[in-house]
């Protein structure tokens, strides 16, 4: 158990939130959200022991073992992948390698018998004996083979190491597991192992994720961060999602009656005030106005940006033809004789064991590169807008600031007009006279979507759109996405978002392609043996 009592943290002055009181118990999964900002990351630093600066406590009972999720991914670089994962768990790696000390001596004496005779019982109480199988088990789990045990750490790939990371939090059976968006390059089927296991974890689980089908399957809790506070309910993120949206319809609608009621009471006193027979009437009334106040609604810290993705015209019954597409990059075959045809309610997701497939279709569909063999066709009704994956060649070099930057894909070049679409997306104040070399990752896909938004095209193609987003980002651009009247093709890792948005699933595959016209979950749970 961790009991937070009374906690407060301020930065430059500046509260992130104060009076805390929570408790988190064993067999429960907490999923810390808020917006950019809020707090997250910083409160699983103060619950690790990584920030002390805060005020009020911490209580974790002595002995229990905590295990976190490292961000620092070249802080193993010389140890090999298996010793990794066994660090986990830190004294059950110092007694191995202690052990390993001993026994190379030359000169073995009788104390060091008596200590290794001390640190095999140890050994033996943690399990050790088992500890390769477990932390085998773990990455394999995560996509990890065993040919990789011995590998040192820094010859691996930077999804690699993640998942090395992931797994050395997961091992030794800790009573405590805090992991910081663990599901980050994780593949569908990792991701499923890692709900299994997580779901089955006995101890405390307090993650913080963007990823919402993630959070549902294995939430029992949601820690919310506003307000400059911290407040803890009971169910997945949905459940939460859908309360919080009803308690803030609940508040608005009484804020509503206050204000018709005032504005009952004002007309009344500007209508009766100068007539006699009514003065005192109007004097009553003015005293109960005088009590009245409108209830200031809570400042909430989570903005919602404006996605809505206007087609100028319909698309006809032409859209896409695709015929035989095959394209090679730095010596692989990542589109081998790709054929298909888009209808006109195609929502398509593409999916693909390798991202470089789905991010080189769209760019050969964008004319950003040229197939190696095979053609496509756009139908003469559509206009296309291109979300890529990578997107610092519309920054990097650009000297623009926002409003100039937004007016070069802009119909109506007033400041005025630029400034209000800039708002919506939440750009205010004097956000918009920044460079835009200096965004941040978030803030540069808000303006890539706002590129597209202004083009008014009837074809959006979406390369992992939802990547920097937070939380109220991604369900902007989610429902935005599903109520587009027009053809959309996209590829994503956010499973909701997949869900929520397809009508069609085409994976691309060394062999060619697998088209199927269904829900991304009827998808996996027949192609891929994932549950529903």
């Amino acid at each position: 158990m961790i009991t937070v009592s009374n906690l407060g943290l301020s930065f430059g002055g500046s509260k992130l939130f104060d009076n805390v009181d929570l408790k988190f118990t064993p067999g429960n999964c907490y999923g810390v959200i808020g917006a950019n900002g809020a707090g997250k990351s910083t409160f699983l630093k103060i619950l690790s022991g990584d920030i002390d600066n805060y005020t009020g406590t911490v209580d974790i009972p002595p002995k229990t073992r905590m295990s976190v999720l490292k961000q620092d991914h070249f802080r193993y670089d010389q140890y090999t992948v298996l010793d990794t994962v066994i660090m986990g768990n830190q004294r059950l790696y110092d007694i191995m390698k202690q052990k390993e000390a001993l026994y190379a001596k030359e000169d073995f004496t009788d104390e060091d018998g008596e200590l290794a005779s001390q640190l095999e019982g140890e050994f033996a109480e943690m399990n050790g004996w088992d500890a390769e199988t477990e932390a085998t088990q773990i990455l394999q789990g995560l996509g990890i083979g065993s040919d990789m045990l011995y590998n040192e750490m820094h010859t691996l790939q930077g999804g690699e190491k993640v998942k090395v990371l992931l797994a050395q939090a997961l091992f030794g059976q800790p009573q405590i597991i805090l992991l910081d968006e663990p599901t980050n390059h994780l593949d569908i089927q990792s991701i499923n192992w890692l709900e299994d296991f997580l779901l089955d974890f006995p101890g405390t689980l307090i993650i913080v994720s963007h990823d919402r089908h993630f959070l549902n399957v294995v939430c029992t809790h949601i820690v919310d961060i506003d307000y400059n506070q911290i407040k803890l309910y009971v169910g997945n993120y949905d459940f939460w999602y859908e309360s919080s949206k009803l308690v803030q319809q609940v508040l608005r609608d009484q804020n509503k009656r206050r204000e018709d009621k005032i504005k009952e009471l004002q007309s009344f006193i500007e209508r009766f005030s100068a007539n006699k027979s009514k003065s005192k009437q109007a004097t009553s009334r003015k005293k109960l106005l005088d009590k009245l106040s409108v209830e200031e609604m809570p400042a909430s810290s989570r903005k919602y940006p404006y996605v809505a993705f206007k087609p100028d015209r319909e698309v006809g019954k032409e859209v896409l033809q695709v015929e035989n597409l095959s394209k090679t990059v730095d010596g692989v075959k990542v589109l081998n004789n790709v054929s298909f045809r888009l209808n006109r309610e195609d929502k398509v997701a593409f999916i693909s064991d390798n991202d470089l497939a789905q991010t080189t279709l769209f760019q050969i569909l964008a004319d950003e590169i040229e197939p190696d063999e095979g053609t496509f066709k756009w139908g003469v009704s559509t206009s296309q807008s291109y979300f890529p994956k990578d997107n610092s060649e519309y920054f990097n070099d650009c000297d623009l600031n926002l409003i100039d930057w937004m007016r070069q894909y802009s119909t109506d070049e007033h400041e005025s007009y630029v400034r209000g679409f800039l708002g919506r997306m939440l750009f205010s104040g004097d956000d918009p006279l920044k460079p835009v070399k200096v965004l941040s990752g978030g803030e540069k896909v808000r303006c890539m979507l706002s590129r597209m938004m202004l083009a008014g095209s009837n074809v959006i193609m979406l390369d992992q759109p939802t990547n920097h987003l937070d939380l109220e980002s991604i369900t902007a651009l989610n429902n935005g996405v599903m109520d587009f009247k027009g053809v959309v093709l996209f590829a994503s890792h956010d499973h909701q978002f997949i869900q929520t948005i397809a009508n069609r699933i085409i994976e691309l595959t060394p062999d060619g392609l697998i088209d199927r016209m269904t829900t991304y979950d009827e998808y996996l749970a027949q192609f891929k043996g994932v549950k529903e």
